[in-house]
């Protein structure tokens, strides 16, 4: 190793003749030489690096319009979905409001079938009542009919003799013969 180092030493106590030659003094060769390598690699790397940043410019364009499809994608999502979210808020205030107005409605039918049904019961009370007051009257009269005919009956029988009695069914044949002769 120590060979290798003392050649290169070697290498730098060489007399320059104006010929090629190895400059020794870092300070001066290195920004020679990075500006050496910097221009090759800008002149041969130019290309290359060109190629690769304009893939990444298209990758990047590429995801930058994929992204706003997708965004402009989701914003049309968002307004059907807010349209539809409206549509069936209306259904759902049209079904409360028809909801209502059918319990209301159902409330009034069911108000007015209970008072047709008590005017009915009503009517059929009033009717039985009536029913009942004429059974009863006609219960009545029958009896009082039944009690005037047998205190009649007891009467003609204590008062009524024979010939009374006779002269009474003469007298009911007499005018019923006089009928017969006027018809």
């Amino acid at each position: 190793m120590k060979n290798i180092t003392d050649s290169f030493l070697s290498l730098g106590y060489w007399p320059s003749a104006g010929s090629f030659g190895f400059n020794t003094d870092i300070l001066a060769t290195n920004p020679i030489n990075l500006s050496v390598v910097l221009g090759v690699l800008i002149f041969f790397g130019k290309g290359v690096l060109s190629d690769l940043l304009d893939n990444r410019k298209e990758r990047i364009l590429k995801t930058i319009r994929n992204s706003e499809e997708l965004r402009e994608g989701a914003i049309e999502q968002l307004e059907k979905a807010q349209a539809r979210l409206r549509k069936v808020e209306m259904e759902a205030d049209r079904f409360r409001v028809n909801g209502y107005s059918e319990i209301e409605r159902e409330k009034w039918n069911l108000i007015n079938s209970i008072s047709t049904t008590l005017e009915q019961l009503e009517n059929y009370k009033n009717e039985t009542i009536h029913f009942e007051q004429q059974r009863v009257i006609n219960q009545v009269r029958q009896r009082v009919f039944q009690q005037a005919l047998q205190g009649a009956l007891g009467t003609l029988n204590s008062c009524l003799n024979n010939e009374l009695h006779l002269r009474t069914i003469s007298a009911n044949i007499g005018m019923f013969g006089a009928m017969k002769e006027i018809k």
